[in-house]
């Protein structure tokens, strides 16, 4: 990136000798120096030197409503000036952590009515892990500590989050943690072999219902998994893979946690992903999209049954100091006023989603494209050698080719290896929806031109 503005490099050299950066290679960042993201309006965002940027990601798959809505801004103000902060602990309480937990659960799935508050998702999918294994012990099921998650599945950074998650990267730096195992993940394109996607799905569940037996039906506390693995590369599971977990976990006494971190208020086309595939979890991990990104903010949504056996047992150890913050949960209940009375999510399943995923596969066509798929604002793009075989360009790191390509002409578009994947904010035109795909081809071009 060139850099002809001064303060751009008063800024980035803060960030060479202040600032460690969450997921960076800290000798290429130093190298290189970062982009300065300056302000944002609708669903673009501005660098420091001037250039106007579609943001495909929507921030971190947070920014549903898009950027510069001043009913959110007014709301934090206005919160600030009557409670900026107090806790929830100790039998206290405030109207907009209480108001928020009513409309959250106004929205989730039938049976699902009570709300745990956190200050992410990583915390969200912390708390799911010490409540379930507090849930078994109340029911006289101590041993059943065991969770089982998916390779390559995403449910945060922190300790408990990462070793939840799959991510060989993060085990291989920190670790994991006793009592979680791993099955393979629903990912057909690069792992499905000769198998057709419904075979494939089929198989990726049946793994489910192997590692219970494995484990003892009588040590597993639960199955996490994302509705759509977001992180992992937009993994949109085989037709067939939803309906056979399902069936598994009607035949043992495991309880199902929904990691709707990403799927969540409307990125589907549905207020979940739940919805979308009619699961029945017993706890759904929330957070990005409750506060459109605008303040930090998550939770965990409880079935009725599993809350009833919380209510009834004493303690629960267990909390953050900014559970149900007054500003962030006041800021959520309007974001989902927004999300309400501007029919967003009906908008996006039935003009926006389709227009988008009829526009990302015109992508297909492209010599570097294996495949295209998507689901309501998410997107995937393979990027291979060979279309016929699936074959990548080993060792070229193409995505990050691509991913360049993407900063260098007014792109956010991520990498997830040699997947490019989009989730733009709900709120996204069909003329933005053509920029998206139309920038999205000349870097698909730029990018075959740079391999050869």
């Amino acid at each position: 990136m060139s850099v002809n503005n001064p303060q751009t490099r008063e800024w980035q050299t803060l960030s060479s000798e202040h600032h460690l950066a969450p997921f960076s290679d800290y000798k290429q960042l130093k190298e290189k120096g970062p982009r300065i993201i300056t302000k944002a309006e609708g669903v673009h965002l501005w660098d420091s030197e001037g250039n106007k940027i579609l943001d495909g990601m929507a921030g971190l798959w947070c920014v549903a409503v898009g950027y510069g809505r001043e009913e959110l801004v007014e709301v934090a103000a206005k919160q600030m000036r009557e409670l900026p902060y107090y806790n929830l602990f100790f039998q206290t309480a405030h109207p907009p952590a209480l108001e928020l937990a009513k409309a959250v659960c106004d929205v989730a799935p039938k049976g699902m009515t009570h709300v745990f508050f956190t200050g992410s998702g990583s915390e969200g999918n912390d708390t799911n892990l010490r409540m379930v294994r507090h849930y078994w012990a109340l029911k006289g099921k101590p041993q059943k500590q065991v969770i089982i998650g998916r390779i390559n599945g995403y449910h945060g950074s922190t300790v408990a989050g990462a070793a939840l998650g799959g991510m060989s990267g993060m085990h291989a730096q920190a670790g994991t943690l006793p009592g979680i195992v791993h099955i393979p993940q629903p990912y057909w394109f690069g792992e499905g072999g000769d198998m057709t996607p419904d075979e494939f799905g089929v198989w990726a569940a049946e793994q489910l219902e192997k590692k219970i037996l494995e484990v003892g039906e009588d040590n597993v506390a639960a199955f996490i998994a994302e509705p759509i693995q977001g992180a992992g590369g937009v993994i949109i599971p085989p037709d067939t893979y939803w309906p056979k977990i399902k069936e598994i976990l009607a035949k043992y006494e495991v309880l199902f946690i929904a990691d709707e971190v990403i799927c969540g208020f409307g990125r589907t086309g549905e207020w979940f992903g739940s919805d979308y595939y009619d699961l029945k979890p017993d706890l759904m991990t929330i957070a990005k999209g409750l506060t459109s990104g605008y303040i930090p903010m998550g939770g965990v949504i409880v079935r009725d049954e599993v809350a009833k056996v919380l209510s009834e047992g004493g303690d629960f150890n267990h909390g953050f100091t900014y559970s149900g913050h007054p500003v962030a949960a006041a800021v959520g209940l309007e974001n989902l006023r927004i999300l309400r009375d501007e029919k967003i999510i009906e908008r996006v399943q039935e003009e926006t989603a389709p227009y988008l995923q009829k526009r990302l596969r015109e992508l297909s066509d492209h010599p570097l494209v294996g495949e295209v798929r998507g689901l309501g604002m998410l997107g995937a793009i393979e990027l291979v050698k060979d279309k016929a075989t699936r074959a990548r360009y080993e060792g070229r790191g193409v995505g990050m080719i691509c991913r360049q390509f993407c900063f260098d002409n007014g792109l956010i578009m991520r990498a997830v290896g040699d997947t490019m994947i989009i989730a733009p904010p709900l709120v996204i035109s069909h003329a933005e929806i053509d920029e998206l795909v139309e920038k999205a081809r000349k870097c698909l071009d730029l990018t075959l031109e740079a391999l050869n």
